[in-house]
């Protein structure tokens, strides 16, 4: 084990300790009770929200409108379909630009675990459907899938010896649902095992972030952020259970959303914590974000936790002009480094400027919830994890670490972290419409991304393990449910990306979206490269 290993060991036991303690001092009401508060009065409350949710419509996704692209290396989903549809670029054509990125000589090997079989024969067929005028919504454009989510025929492998060289049977259905609108999945991308294990994966090693190598890109969508910001691919799949989607993205300059739970179905996906695992999409843009969650969204039929129906996607950025945006302080902005809260203030004024109004709003007991979070996560990755315990030594020293917690808390413990699920939700809707406020905005990640040598991060000078700093704005979101998005809010004085999150009520993730696409185009954070992904778009002009 590992000097860094035993530190986040040393880290997340006592952060289990006083989680349980501060659980089990704060019972839930004795039966009888009136309170709603059993495990599925959470899905109740879902499937209310969810009815009241205005219905989607059948064409939600924004038009590609701009017909100019200056390198397809570095292109967004946007730009790509629009350079399609004007006949400057074919996907083939695309394929053959991104291919030699890639290897183990482009920006970001590490990202890239194996290539996915078919790839030239959906390219072709996707130049064929523009040729002859008959598009689908994502014809020809390339992305990356995390290496815990099936593509049929492709290794799929959790990270993880414990699954030996797997070959995925079917595609799962985000896959599927992406194929079937003319995406074309290239590679698996690089997680933490079973997308919670060490920054060092034990099979396949760490993934440097493309901003500074010597830091890490954050967890676990790993593969997929890096990916992207290497100018891999337009767009990536990614899991968020803990922040597994937006940590990355913040930390690697990034747009990405957790949509509502549910609202993606999880078929085929490597389940981490079942309550609370969410499927997304990571891409350049919110823009791009807009295109890509509407074909991914609505039941399956087979993930018995998806909504029934599909809300209203399509996001309207001109509405960020009188949303009431609600910045809660506290709990989300102290443990945050100076210039992380600078670029929030900067934030603050760029809506206020497109016309949002700024509301202080805050919540009760986070640090609580924060805690429950943990009891909820830890006991059900030990029982999804039960099963290799007897082959334990297969796994990294971040999964032992974690299933020696997964094992300590009691039936009891797991089911009070559960029934105050809907409690929570419940209080902060009502917060939220106490104050009307239609969106809240926070911090996105407290620091820039960690160091992998010490697996620790500054804040204001003060060095933190990365457990302490990472998922403090983050999980909370996971456990409630609700839709977070993470943008690009600027660079730190070391060169590093910087994010901001922007969280909705349950379903209605299209205000998210509208928001970011308003910041966006107000903003150009979005826009920045790393150094290694100019050097290679140069050359490949």
């Amino acid at each position: 084990m590992s000097a860094a290993d035993e530190q986040v060991r040393q880290t997340i036991t006592p952060q289990l300790d006083l989680a349980l303690a501060a659980s089990r001092r704060r019972p839930l009401p004795a039966s009888p009770s009136s309170a709603a508060d059993e495990p599925a009065d959470a899905d109740l409350l879902f499937r209310a929200l969810l009815a009241d949710a205005p219905a989607a419509a059948h064409d939600s996704a924004p038009a590609a409108t701009t017909t100019s692209i200056a390198n397809p290396a570095i292109a967004s989903v946007t730009e790509l379909l629009a350079a399609f549809a004007a006949g400057l670029l074919t996907p083939s054509a695309l394929i053959a630009t991104l291919r030699p990125r890639w290897s183990a000589a482009g920006p970001a090997p590490a990202a890239v675990l194996a290539s996915i079989p078919g790839i030239d024969a959906a390219a072709a067929e996707s130049d064929r459907r523009w040729a002859a005028g008959t598009p689908r919504p994502l014809e020809g454009v390339p992305f990356a899938v995390k290496d815990i989510i099936d593509v049929g025929g492709a290794m799929v492998t959790s990270g993880s010896w414990q699954t030996g060289d797997r070959i995925a049977p079917v595609d799962a259905t985000v896959v599927d649902r992406l194929r079937q609108a003319g995406a074309i999945p290239v590679f698996m991308s690089a997680t933490t095992e079973f997308a919670c294990g060490a920054p060092v994966n034990g099979r396949y090693g760490a993934v440097p972030n493309p901003w500074n190598e010597e830091m890490w890109t954050g967890g676990s969508s790993t593969g997929s952020a890096s990916a992207l910001a290497a100018g891999l691919v337009p767009f990536a799949l990614g899991s968020d259970t803990g922040g597994s989607i937006r940590v990355p993205s913040a930390l690697c300059g990034l747009t990405g959303i957790k949509p509502t739970y549910g609202l993606v179905p999880r078929t085929g996906v490597s389940s981490l914590s079942w309550t609370m695992d969410h499927i997304g999409p990571m891409a350049r843009s919110a823009a791009d974000l807009a295109l890509l969650l509407p074909v991914m969204a609505g039941p399956d039929g087979v993930d018995a936790t998806a909504g029934a129906t599909v809300p209203d996607l399509a996001p309207d950025p001109a509405s960020v002009a009188g949303l009431r945006i609600g910045v809660p302080r506290g709990w989300f902005t102290e443990r945050c480094d100076a210039e992380v809260l600078a670029a929030l203030e900067s934030a603050i004024a760029s809506f206020t400027a497109l016309g949002a109004q700024i509301v202080p709003i805050e919540f009760d007991d986070l640090d609580a919830i924060h805690d429950e979070s943990w009891n909820v996560f830890y006991g059900e990755l030990a029982s999804n994890q039960e099963a290799n315990a007897d082959r334990r030594d297969l796994f990294d020293d971040g999964t032992n670490a974690r299933l020696d917690c997964g094992f300590v808390p009691l039936a009891v413990d797991y089911l009070r972290a559960l029934r105050r699920r809907p409690v929570v939700q419940r209080d902060m809707l009502e917060r939220m419409d106490a104050s009307g406020v239609d969106l809240l905005l926070t911090p996105a990640v407290g620091a820039t991304a960690p160091s992998l040598a010490t697996l620790t991060m500054d804040v204001d000078g003060v060095s933190y393990n990365l457990h302490d700093v990472i998922p403090r704005n983050m999980r909370i979101f996971d456990y409630t449910g609700f839709p977070a998005l993470v943008a690009p809010a600027g660079l730190s004085s070391d060169g590093m990306p910087i994010g901001i999150q922007l969280v909705a009520r349950p379903w209605q993730d299209r205000l998210c979206l509208a928001a970011a696409m308003a910041f966006q185009s107000a903003t150009d954070h979005h826009h920045a490269l790393p150094p290694v992904t100019s050097a290679w778009s140069d050359s490949d002009r």
